[in-house]
């Protein structure tokens, strides 16, 4: 078990690092400002399954071997920056009467779960900050490392739901807001598609150097 002051310490960094959106945190607000608080808190479920599975990956190693291997990482990178590409462009391609019926029908709640899910885990930086901020906080006289490394990664995941479960609660306060104002639900179809497609283009041209 990591001495309290180290968790304390941890705990505080982590909170410093989640209140600056990241891909994720964009993808959670997207979500929650087109379908409403309960599919951004849907889609952060499924961003923290994923953050969980890149935990265990950093425990296990694996994200080592995803970082020591080009072809791995950019095959996870590729895919990643073109799911989210297709998100932005099937956004900007809906007309406006499309809009307004996705609007009315909800989305299940399987396709927003696996949204988070998806940006999330093919975002092979995910993985390399784990690896990297991790055992930043490790102490091996005190327990093995992967056990730590895990610990350390529940808590950040636990953190994390909290603090982009907060991002959803707001985003999908403004977004019924934007939904009874007619003149901003183009503009907003616009955004939410630049938003995707920037964040794709950004991960694709983005490169493995570990900084």
């Amino acid at each position: 078990m990591p001495a309290l002051p180290t968790i304390a310490l941890f705990l505080l960094a982590a909170l410093v690092l989640l209140v600056i959106p990241g891909p994720a945190v964009m993808n959670i607000v997207t979500c929650s400002v087109a379908r409403g608080r309960r599919a951004g808190l849907i889609c952060v479920a499924g961003t923290e399954l994923a953050g969980l599975i890149h935990t265990t990956a950093a425990a296990l190693g694996l994200s080592a071997l995803l970082m020591s291997s080009a072809a791995a990482f950019s095959t996870v990178k590729y895919a990643g920056a073109a799911y989210l590409i297709y998100l932005g462009t099937r956004a900007l391609l809906g007309g406006e009467e499309n809009q307004r019926a996705a609007a009315l029908a909800p989305r299940s709640v399987s396709q927003l779960f696996t949204r988070g899910f998806l940006v999330n885990l093919l975002n092979p930086k995910t993985a390399l900050f784990f690896l990297a901020f991790l055992p930043q906080f490790v102490d091996p006289a005190r327990a093995p490392a992967a056990a730590q490394i895990f610990l350390f990664g529940a808590m950040y995941v636990a953190l994390a739901f909290c603090t982009d479960g907060a991002y959803a609660l707001l985003a999908g306060t403004v977004g019924q807001w934007l939904k009874g104002n007619a003149r901003l639900r183009k503009p907003h179809r616009y955004i939410t598609g630049s938003v995707y497609i920037g964040l794709g283009l950004t991960a694709a041209f983005a490169g493995s150097e570990k900084k």
